[in-house]
């Protein structure tokens, strides 16, 4: 074989550069996977077995459950424990309850943001959404947002809400041959995706009637495309590369999700706008936000708009559709509690003439235990986490430890499922008991090992 050419100028460069590259990497991840032990921070010692433990948890070997549990309970003494993530970057699992209240409260001007993998230029529909958002750019789209969720927009969205519950209903009590063996996942994502579709996009759908309506096609093409491993390997490039993944013209979704999403919302304005519709739901609030002028105002666009409904759409089609799954399945596998919630329903049908109102359903007690209990036996978000801004020093994990300094871009994780699964904090975790939400118990719950929706300003 003639190999003179790697003698060439440009062979010679590219080996070079090669070789850089290699030993950029190897420096990156050492420094990564070595950075606690030299800082004399509890960290996993082997991390090889970290670095695989991580991969196969990429691959979908391992689940982001198991995965969570084996940091968690890795040093069960001690109140965090310095990993490398998934991402190779330095981050920190808090273990211990005040600690976490101090990051998500107390000291929440160095913590307050989420970690983002890509910049608002590259993708705008997942980037500029509420979650993502940094700064002031948070803080403005957080204070535009939050009229949402006052006590009138709430009973408002609640008659909306309810007539897709009756929608939902009257479909089964019309076709009883479906509830023989009913597969309650895609039954409940039916009902969730009408749910968003009115609450914060402002159209009608009938999910279950219509069923190969365009929305609930594409919501779970978009559900099915964010849990495949081609997003981690994304999220990945995003983050290592984001130059890179911007000039090839990466995206998280394909180009489809993201026209339709896009083509809905403007539809929805532009009709708003010629007949002169107000519904006072969060399109409708974002529009007013949109039309705002002033120094310092941040110009809303309609990217902005999209994202925001987006992320809606996205936090509230499948947790919620999950969340009723489970639900359903320990109220079917624990008759004693649905015969007591059924009472509890009844009674409230009965008050209201056959309807529940939004002040009725505020009333349910043991339906506010039993949905408490679900969400922390079975918590929509597995982790949650906070970016460090600001130099900030943490005490001593264990005794005999020394105090630890978080840097800037340092990661902070919460293993929220963790939390809800040790038995110091919960007896007997894996067992369904709404009780523990009763009013004799819940002020037994030590704060801030109770997470299913995060804490602090950015709950």
């Amino acid at each position: 074989m003639d190999l003179s050419w790697l003698s060439s100028p440009f062979a010679l460069l590219l080996i070079t550069l090669f070789v850089i590259g290699v030993l950029k990497i190897v420096a990156v991840v050492h420094h990564t996977y070595f950075y606690w032990k030299n800082k004399g921070v509890p960290y996993l010692p082997n991390s090889l077995s970290s670095f695989i433990t991580s991969w196969k948890f990429i691959l979908g070997r391992v689940t982001i459950v198991d995965h969570f549990q084996y940091l968690h309970n890795y040093f069960p003494d001690a109140k965090y424990v310095g990993i490398a993530d998934i991402m190779s970057s330095v981050s920190v699992l808090l273990r211990d309850p005040e600690l976490i209240r101090d990051i998500m409260v107390k000291e929440f001007e160095s913590f307050p943001d989420h970690r983002s993998f890509i910049d608002l230029s590259t993708e705008p529909l997942v980037s500029r959404n509420v979650f993502n958002l940094r700064g002031d750019r948070w803080k403005e789209m957080r204070n535009t947002l939050s009229p949402s969720f006052t006590a009138s927009k709430m009973k408002f969205m609640f008659d909306l809400i309810s007539e897709c519950s009756h929608n939902f209903v009257n479909y089964l009590v019309d076709h009883p041959e479906v509830c023989h063996a009913i597969e309650t996942k895609g039954a409940f994502r039916r009902y969730t995706t009408d749910v968003i579709a009115t609450t914060a996009f402002g159209i009608s759908v009938n999910s279950m009637k219509d069923r190969d309506n365009e929305f609930y096609i594409r919501g779970i093409e978009t559900i099915k495309f964010a849990t495949k491993p081609l997003m981690m390997v994304k999220m990945m490039l995003f983050h290592a590369c984001p130059r890179l993944a911007k000039s090839v013209g990466l995206s998280f979704f394909p180009s489809a999700i993201t026209e339709f999403f896009k083509k809905i919302v403007e539809e929805t304005i532009r009709a708003r706008e010629e007949q002169g519709i107000v519904r006072p739901d969060m399109i409708h609030l974002l529009m007013q936000a949109r039309d705002k002028e002033g120094a310092g105002v941040h110009k809303m666009t309609l990217d902005d708009i999209v994202s925001q409904a987006f992320i809606f759409f996205l936090a509230g089609f499948e947790t919620s559709a999950t969340l009723m799954c489970f639900a359903a399945h320990e109220l079917a596998v624990n008759q004693d509690m649905q015969d007591r919630l059924r009472e509890e329903v009844q009674q409230h049908l009965g008050e209201g003439n056959g309807e529940i109102s939004y002040e009725l359903l505020s009333k349910m007690s043991y339906m506010d235990m039993v949905i408490s209990e679900t969400l922390r036996k079975y918590p929509p978000s597995i982790f949650t986490d906070r970016l460090c801004v600001k130099r900030y020093e943490l005490p001593p994990s264990r005794p005999g430890c020394n105090n630890a300094i978080v840097e800037p871009n340092h990661i902070l994780l919460f293993p929220i499922y963790s939390l809800h699964h040790d038995p110091k904090y919960f007896p007997n975790p894996d067992k369904f008991d709404p009780e523990r939400f009763s009013e004799e118990n819940k002020d037994n719950i030590l704060p801030y090992t109770y997470l299913p929706f995060g804490h602090g300003p950015r709950k």
